[in-house]
């Protein structure tokens, strides 16, 4: 049994869970029976998900629970994991920490295959789990950005994001928007705000070219609109979480490629310098089991945790 505090400060470079939830991917683009479509209940303003999915010899089964009806948003995700071989569990684990780690890790992966080529400058939109996560995993994978813009209304997240970036890259500096004025300089959009969030960017304040990647809130619904090309991690899950960004007259748009499928070489991702493109980055459990397989090594190589003889 791996509980939060286990995992809270367990090392892992950015660098190797990007590696690991490409392999994932690529993995996925191979065989994509191992990552079936998740299921949900909704209950009044609770919602529960459960996912399995397989990948590099484990197979994991990730629960969470989401209530907004209590005034205080309340979320619970563990992951079970299982050696895919003989069948034994091998830990249960909180997922606060592996979603926190894969999902700027998809991000950055998107951002390296979808960004415009002389990619300079990019902007964070929200300050939250995901947003103080977002630039060391950006930076590994474009590590030519220059200039940094960030978005936020909490001084505290601020701080955060700042402290973040500082033990990744002591010697990068960024620059804090007062407004999204000036989100048309952004040569990549990294929506990560959460529900709250005041800010919401508008198709006509995306540049020509440039790449815009929702995890959260932080862009309007016309940005997915009137992008030139629409990319998701996976077509199914989006068309399962992404109802909010189906056009009144017209519907969901159906993405243009798939990650995995670009990853694998056999779909584009951008076609062309000039184009706006759309990422969805929405969660797939084996990237969950990829990150927790790591998280898990490391934490019982420590002696973290608590060990249960579920048979004895």
């Amino acid at each position: 049994m791996l509980s939060k505090s286990d995992l809270a400060d367990v090392a892992i470079a950015p660098a190797e869970v990007i590696a690991a939830v490409e392999a994932a991917y690529l993995g996925h683009a191979a065989d994509p029976s191992g990552n079936p479509r998740k299921l949900n209940i909704t209950a009044g303003p609770s919602i529960s998900y459960a996912m399995l999915g397989q990948t590099n010899g484990f197979v994991g089964f990730k629960t969470s629970y989401t209530n907004n009806g209590t005034g205080e948003k309340l979320y619970y995700t563990t992951l079970g994991l299982y050696d895919e071989e003989s069948g034994l569990p091998v830990a249960l684990m909180d997922c606060g920490r592996i979603g926190a780690l894969r999902t700027p890790a998809a991000s950055a992966i998107l951002a390296r295959e979808l960004a415009p080529p002389d990619t300079k400058t990019v902007l964070v939109v929200g300050t939250g789990a995901q947003g103080r996560a977002a630039l060391p995993f950006l930076l590994t994978t474009l590590p030519q950005v220059e200039r940094i813009m960030l978005f936020g209304s909490h001084p505290e997240g601020i701080a955060a994001v700042k402290g973040e970036l500082r033990q990744h890259h002591p010697d990068r500096e960024i620059e804090v928007l007062d407004d999204l004025g000036r989100a048309c300089e952004a040569d990549v959009v990294l929506a990560v705000a959460g529900p709250g969030t005041p800010a919401q960017i508008r198709a006509e304040q995306i540049r020509e070219g440039a790449l815009a990647v929702l995890v959260g809130y932080g862009v309007a619904p016309d940005v997915l609109w009137s992008a030139d090309r629409l990319v998701a991690t996976s077509a199914e899950q989006m068309a399962l979480t992404g109802q909010d960004f189906a056009h009144p007259g017209t519907g969901l748009r159906l993405p243009d490629a798939e990650l995995p499928e670009i990853l694998a070489g056999r779909a584009q991702g951008r076609t062309g310098s000039r184009q706006r493109i759309f990422a969805y980055n929405s969660g797939m459990v084996v990237t969950d089991v990829a990150v927790g397989a790591i998280l898990a090594r490391a934490a019982i190589a420590q002696g973290r945790g608590k060990e249960v003889e579920l048979w004895s």
